[in-house]
């Protein structure tokens, strides 16, 4: 059995490295389920760093070497694959490796992309409204914690300020997800 979930573990791993991007999303069967998503949570899926220190390792067990150490609790990640307690996790640069399921956290945490700084509007507006008020500036790369999505904006908390930004100047957040 132990072999029989290796061997589809591989075979899985194959098909995420070298099957183009929209070929990816495969239909797994139920003991493949079992497997790769024991958590039955939609992947790929948001999470953030829970621990001051996380070992990112090459593969799913402590067994693996780590492939880089994160020294900073609240980054977000995005989950790509589960194995049993294990997540193979990205991050903002595209970087991938695996940690243990107690480091991560369901808090939702965002970086602020691009390269200038990011305005935050003091409430929610649509594309046919005039801009309300900025409540503060973002600079690029800001850790924001993530409080509410609609169709295009967040509305994000830092330092004690909060605000909406257009989703699209947030890493963190997919483009067609809605956070209540």
């Amino acid at each position: 059995m132990f072999c029989k979930k290796i061997f589809l573990f591989i075979v899985f791993l194959f098909a995420m490295i070298f099957l183009p991007q929209h070929a990816v999303a495969i239909e797994l069967t139920a003991e493949q389920k079992k497997i790769y998503n024991p958590t039955g949570r939609k992947l790929p899926r948001f999470a953030s760093l829970s621990k001051k220190t996380t070992n990112v390792r090459t593969g799913p067990g402590q067994h693996y070497p780590i492939k880089w150490v994160v020294d900073q609790a609240k980054l977000p990640v995005e989950i790509i694959l589960e194995f049993e307690n294990w997540r193979k996790i990205k991050d903002h640069e595209g970087q991938e490796g695996w940690v243990y399921h107690t480091l991560l956290s369901g808090k939702r945490m965002g970086f602020i992309m691009g390269d200038e700084p990011v305005s935050a509007y003091t409430k929610s507006f649509s594309a046919t409204d005039s801009y309300p008020a900025i409540s503060m500036r973002l600079e690029p790369m800001s850790l924001v914690k993530v409080r509410a999505c609609d169709q295009n904006l967040c509305k994000v908390i830092t330092s004690g300020y909060s605000g909406w930004i257009e989703k699209k100047s947030l890493w963190g957040v997919y483009e067609y997800e809605n956070i209540d």
